[in-house]
């Protein structure tokens, strides 16, 4: 029951903030938790206050607070959909308790802090300014307390706010890098694959026309002319080799990898996951067998960074001096613990 309750949404901004925060696709639940630090200001305020003024402060505060931890679950754990109106639900309690805990003003904080993941920029500046425009009219004409409250309250609310909306454009953009990659890496393997389609069109169109010429001439002439039946049959046999050769040599060439096309590769996918890298190719033309078994390397390797190594900056150098190719990748990542697998082995 308690894991369910503590399951978040495929749409919550748990789920959007831990990708960003952990790297790792599961929720980061000390997030919400570390986020609630801060509502030690609830209490704080009117417990250090002096005189009888905050008196009936207790129980509608802590009556507030259940439903403030409530509204606080569901804007971290259910849809995105409902953030603008729980962080509004938070802002009320704010404005209502406010007269009997100034020290609620955390609640107002709170709800600017979640506006910018509730939808587009403009509307999170109308719904941070809206509030702050009620919370100011409040303290004009309803409240009798320091102004100092009042200038706390909407510096660190609008600080907070522009913060928050900040890393949320950031998330944006990081997420249409990612679909401009993904989208630049399809286009790539679309046009290969209609490369090698047009290759193998151009390699086996006339070939195989020609054997079909050839094996209904000699069956034609099997009856008729034994011995030119046979040279045709034979000269099939050779074209049908040739063709296999070609057929080969054309596999080759297209399993083949390029060790400057897989390190643009790998920079698409660091950099899609917030990791720098920076390269410095030996420029030098390698022979196909040493330059794939290069490629392949830098291949597994990025693989493994972006995977395991929680790294933020990698580095790749390929030096060549006296007829000797030397590749070097490092990266400032902690790592985990070594288990043997098939990559490097099976290539």
């Amino acid at each position: 029951m308690l894991k369910s309750v503590f399951t978040p949404s495929r749409d919550s901004i748990l789920i959007r903030y831990s990708y960003h925060s952990t790297r790792s696709g599961k929720p980061a639940h000390w997030l919400p938790l570390l986020m609630l630090v801060w509502t030690v200001w609830v209490f704080f305020v009117p417990l250090f206050q002096t005189g009888e003024e905050f008196r009936h402060w207790l129980w509608p505060t802590l009556a507030s607070f259940a439903v403030f931890l409530w509204l606080y679950w569901r804007i971290y754990y259910r849809s995105s959909t409902q953030v603008l109106r729980c962080a509004w639900a938070i802002a009320v309690l704010g404005l209502a308790l406010t007269p009997l805990n100034p020290g609620v003003q955390c609640y107002v904080i709170y709800a600017c802090a979640y506006f910018p993941s509730s939808g587009s920029t403009r509307r999170a500046l109308i719904n941070v300014f809206a509030l702050l425009v009620l919370y100011v009219v409040e303290w004009r004409f309803v409240l009798d307390f320091d102004w100092v409250y009042l200038a706390n309250g909407i510096l660190i609310s609008l600080a907070i706010a522009f913060m928050n909306l900040n890393f949320v454009r950031k998330q944006q953009r990081e997420v249409e890098l990612r679909l401009s990659h993904e989208e630049i890496r399809r286009l790539a393997a679309t046009a290969e694959r209609e490369r090698i389609g047009r290759d193998l069109h151009d390699l086996l169109g006339h070939t195989l026309s020609l054997i079909a010429l050839k094996s209904e001439l000699a069956n034609r002439l099997f009856d008729r002319d034994t011995a030119t039946a046979k040279r045709e049959m034979a000269e099939v046999e050779r074209v049908a080799r040739d063709a296999l050769a070609q057929v080969r040599r054309a596999v080759t060439g297209i399993r083949a990898a390029g060790i400057a096309a897989e390190v643009v590769s790998a920079k698409l996918l660091l950099e899609a996951n917030g990791v720098r890298l920076d390269c410095a190719l030996a420029d030098v033309c390698l022979p196909m067998e040493i330059e794939t078994a290069l490629a392949m390397a830098v291949r597994e390797a990025v693989t493994n960074i972006q995977r395991h190594a929680r790294a933020t900056q990698v580095r790749i150098v390929l030096a060549v001096s006296a007829g000797n190719a030397a590749l070097s990748i490092e990266d400032d990542g902690c790592g985990g613990a070594i288990v043997p697998g098939n990559g490097l082995g099976g290539m």
